[in-house]
C-alpha cells in the first residue's frame, strides 16, 4: 500500500493551469491525501502558458490518463501518444481551444510494484533517500539543453531568460512529443519519498530547501504546504502543484 498527498494552487497567478492526479482522482485546486493500492498512476500536469486555455490541457491531459486503468501488461508507450492525439484533436475540433498544450510528468506502480516513470515536458520526478534528493527525470526545455551542451551553468539554469521554453507537449498540433519513459531504477526502499511537481515548485526551490523540509519532523501534508510556502516567499511567479508518495507496507 502507498500514502499519496499532494496540493496545487495558483499562486499570485490569476487562475491555475496546473492539475494533479492520484489514483482515480483529478484535481485542479486544494489538496488530496490517499492510500492506494498498486496498481495506481500519480501525476502532474501544466498547461503551456504561451498557448491557448493552458487549465483546459492539465486536467483533460490527467483526465484522460485516469482513463488508462493501469497495470503490467499494458503499453503505456502506446496510450500516451494516444492521449496526445486526442488533446490535439480536440483543440484542432475547438478554435477557442487551438494548439492548447500540457506537460505531463509522472509514475505508474504495476500489480508487482514495478515503477515505470514518464515524462513529457519540465515537471519533475524528484526521489527522496536518506536525506538526499536526486531528480529522475531530464528536463525536455531549452535550458536543459544549452546545460548539456556546456553553454550555461547548472545555476544560470535557474535564472536564464529562455527557462520557461520547452520542446512540443501534449496536445501540439505541429509536432509530436517525445515522451520518455524509463523504470524507477532501485525502486522504492523503505523510508523512499517520491516528488512530482510542476516548474512552479522547482524553479524556486533548490535541492537543499527540498532536502531541509522533507527532513523535518512534521507529517507529510505539512512539509508539502511548507514546500509550497518557501517557493512563493522565494519570487514564485507561477501555479504550483507537488504530489509526494511513500510505500506504507
Amino acid at each position: 500500500m502507498y500514502y499519496c498527498c499532494g496540493i496545487t494552487e495558483k499562486g499570485i497567478m490569476p487562475h491555475n493551469e496546473d492539475a494533479m492526479l492520484i489514483g482515480e482522482s483529478v484535481a485542479d485546486e486544494g489538496a488530496s491525501q490517499q492510500y492506494l493500492n498498486q496498481p495506481f498512476i500519480a501525476a502532474v500536469s501544466d498547461g503551456v502558458s504561451s498557448e491557448n486555455a493552458g487549465e483546459v490541457a492539465s486536467k483533460m491531459c490527467l483526465e484522460l490518463v485516469r482513463d488508462i486503468h493501469y497495470t503490467g501488461i499494458i503499453r503505456l508507450d502506446l496510450r500516451l501518444h494516444e492521449i496526445h492525439r486526442q488533446l490535439a484533436e480536440y483543440s484542432t475540433e475547438h478554435p477557442e481551444h487551438h494548439n492548447m498544450q500540457a506537460t505531463l510528468c509522472g509514475i505508474a506502480i504495476d500489480e508487482a510494484g514495478g515503477i515505470q516513470a514518464f515524462n513529457v515536458g519540465d515537471s519533475r520526478l524528484y526521489r527522496f533517500r536518506r536525506g538526499r534528493i536526486s531528480q529522475l527525470t531530464r528536463d525536455q526545455s531549452l535550458v536543459q539543453l544549452l546545460y548539456e551542451e556546456g553553454t550555461i551553468t547548472m545555476a544560470q539554469r535557474r535564472t536564464h531568460v529562455h527557462r520557461n521554453i520547452i520542446f512540443p507537449a501534449f496536445g501540439n498540433v505541429k509536432t509530436v512529443p517525445k515522451i520518455d519513459i524509463m523504470p524507477v531504477e532501485g525502486g522504492m526502499e523503505y523510508g523512499d519519498l517520491l516528488l512530482l511537481c510542476t516548474d512552479g515548485l522547482s524553479d524556486y526551490l533548490s535541492s537543499l530547501d527540498m532536502e531541509e523540509i522533507l527532513e523535518l519532523p512534521k507529517n507529510l501534508p505539512e512539509r508539502l504546504r511548507m514546500m509550497v510556502q518557501k517557493a512563493l516567499e522565494n519570487g514564485c511567479k507561477d501555479n504550483l502543484t507537488v504530489i509526494a508518495i511513500v510505500k506504507t507496507q
